[in-house]
């Protein structure tokens, strides 16, 4: 039957719904700021928001945000130029048992982590069972692969 009357219905035939809904206006009795809240409430589906943001704001005008002052480190190189960027880690020792790994996966000891982790991926698709029609070959090769990934993993290279 319409606004605050929910669960209730009226029974009309074909025609007769179509008349009543050219007369109809959900809306009919409200203010405009009113018909204006509902539709953004309708973005959220007219559940409760809070605010986003370091200050509890979306608004950007309401606090000024602190910047990145020049000369500070910028450890993720997104702000600055090179000269403000964190100095690279020392490379890592790298094992008899690292090296074996980064050569089951057929990489440089000097790969990075995303490099490995593609390599790995690549891998672990080419050898897979299904994709080799079960051969008990490429079965021990996915082995050491998911076993050299692993170390890897563990030993903090990835």
């Amino acid at each position: 039957m319409g606004r605050r009357h929910e669960g209730k219905y009226l029974r009309f035939c074909v025609d007769h719904v179509r008349e009543y809904n050219r007369s109809y206006n959900y809306f009919d009795g409200m203010g405009d700021a009113d018909v204006a809240r509902y539709q953004r409430e309708t973005v959220t589906g007219h559940r409760p928001t809070w605010k986003l943001g370091a200050y509890g704001t979306a608004d950007m005008t309401a606090a000024p945000r602190p910047s990145i002052r020049p000369g500070r480190l910028d450890p993720f190189g997104l702000f600055g130029s090179a000269a403000t960027r964190a100095p690279r880690a020392p490379k890592r020792a790298v094992g008899n048992a690292a090296r074996r790994a980064f050569d089951t996966l057929g990489l440089d000891a000097d790969a990075t982590s995303g490099e490995i982790k593609a390599k790995y991926k690549i891998l672990v698709k080419r050898h897979h069972p299904d994709a080799n029609g079960g051969t008990r070959d490429a079965e021990d090769r996915l082995v050491e692969i998911i076993k050299a990934y692993r170390y890897l993993r563990g030993a903090g290279f990835c």
